[in-house]
């Protein structure tokens, strides 16, 4: 897996992630928050399958 979401993507990523999942503990939101799972690990582990499908690279240090 090549890295390819970049510093700020990345935050904002773990951020959102964290924000869904939080919202569905809480049960403000309904089961669909705890999809906040899949920006958090792409977060986490800087590779999005969606980025590489569309030939997308927010990774400075990659391009």
């Amino acid at each position: 897996m090549k890295i390819n979401v970049g510093t700020v993507d990345r935050v904002l990523r773990i951020v959102a992630g964290l924000v869904l999942i939080a919202l569905a503990a809480t049960g403000t939101v309904g089961w669909w928050g705890w999809l906040g799972a899949v920006p958090l690990a792409t977060g986490l582990f800087r590779f999005c399958p969606a980025y590489t499908l569309l030939g997308i690279n927010t990774c400075p240090m990659n391009k």
